[in-house]
């Protein structure tokens, strides 16, 4: 243990001459590059940076000009809009790793209000840079082009299995799009059921055998189910 105190006092850190450069020198834009999804993580490191907001804070409002769009790398974030008697209606929940606000490419203004549902960690996407990119590279043009094709048909997706009135229809058609991934909450709030609901609805789907639950928020379709994505309940 002496031996221990006399090395700790006698470090550089705690002798006030430590010399930082005998450490690797890391470019962190280029590791908020790769947090991004693709195709945005072929943009310059420039074309991204780190926002933070604060439960109840404002990214953007409505008609507020366009500057950037977003990734969500922890936290949630509601797009808001209001009814001409100032009740707010919530279009979209945007969870963790998840993009939103891509209008603003093609926008020059805001079409909803952005507001932080938790305190939240965000990486804002330059709307020039990705403008630009997608002038000068057809390739990265496709892929945005794809996302936003395979976004839409998500939405569209969703918004079908929300339609569905019977709870354990709902829960099933979600499991069978591979909406639940881990967490009952987020799931639920995603296809408009309490995680009470939602709980009960998958019980009740593995007690009938329709469902197998292979871990702790994970459960998968059994046997001829995966055939038959329509339960008979």
């Amino acid at each position: 243990m002496r031996r221990g105190r006399r090395f700790i006092k006698s470090s550089p850190v705690l002798r006030g001459d430590y010399d930082d450069r005998r450490l690797p020198k890391y470019d962190f834009n280029h590791i908020l590059s790769a947090m991004l999804p693709y195709p945005f993580d072929l943009l310059p490191p420039s074309a991204s940076s780190p926002r933070s907001v604060k439960k109840g804070q404002a990214l953007f409002r409505r008609n507020d000009p366009t500057t950037a769009m977003y990734h969500l790398t922890a936290g949630q974030v509601h797009l808001l809009r209001h009814t001409r008697q100032g009740d707010e209606v919530i279009i979209h929940r945007a969870r963790a790793d998840e993009s939103f606000a891509e209008a603003a490419l093609f926008s020059s203004a805001y079409h909803c209000d952005a507001v932080a549902a938790s305190d939240s960690e965000l990486l804002r996407i330059d709307k020039t840079a990705v403008l630009e990119r997608m002038k000068q590279d057809p390739d990265f043009a496709m892929a945005i082009a794809a996302r936003f094709a395979g976004q839409i048909q998500n939405y569209r997706r969703r918004l079908e299995i929300i339609a569905i009135r019977d709870a354990k229809a709902r829960v099933f058609a979600a499991v069978a799009d591979g909406m639940l991934t881990g967490s009952i909450k987020p799931a639920a709030v995603q296809i408009g059921l309490t995680h009470e609901a939602m709980y009960r609805a998958l019980s009740s789907l593995v007690r009938a055998g329709r469902l197998i639950k292979t871990g702790r928020g994970s459960y998968r379709l059994k046997g001829s189910a995966l055939a038959d994505q329509e339960p008979h309940l």
